[in-house]
C-alpha cells in the first residue's frame, strides 16, 4: 500500500485547504497548535472526505471547527498525547466526526 502524501505543519495554527483530503498531516511544534476546519462554502470538500492527522511534536493539537462548522468527537477535540493520531471525516456540509486518540 502506497504511503499516502503528507503535509508537515510546524506552526501552532493550520487551517485545512482543499488539497489536504486524502493526505497525512503531520503537526509538530513545542506549543500548543490549532487546527482548523473551514466552512464548506470556504473549501468546497466532498461529503465522505477523510483527512488524518498526527501530533509528532510536543505541543498537545486541539481541532476547531470555523464558526459555523460542527466536529463532534469523544471524549474531546485534543489529541491524546505525542504520536497520537485521528482522521476527520465529513459527514454533512459543515459537520465532521473526529474518531482517533483522543482526549478531553
Amino acid at each position: 500500500m502506497p504511503i499516502p502524501l503528507l503535509n508537515a505543519q510546524t506552526g501552532t495554527t493550520y487551517t485545512l485547504v482543499l488539497t489536504d483530503a486524502g493526505k497525512l498531516i503531520t503537526l509538530s511544534n513545542a506549543s500548543a497548535i490549532t487546527l482548523t476546519v473551514p466552512l464548506a462554502s470556504s473549501v468546497g470538500y466532498a461529503i465522505g472526505t477523510s483527512i488524518d492527522m498526527v501530533q509528532i511534536g510536543a505541543g498537545q493539537v486541539t481541532v476547531a471547527g470555523a464558526v459555523g462548522v460542527t466536529v463532534s468527537a469523544t471524549p474531546g477535540l485534543k489529541f491524546r498525547a505525542q504520536y497520537s493520531a485521528a482522521t476527520l471525516l465529513k459527514i454533512a456540509a459543515d459537520t465532521w466526526i473526529l474518531v482517533g486518540d483522543l482526549s478531553a
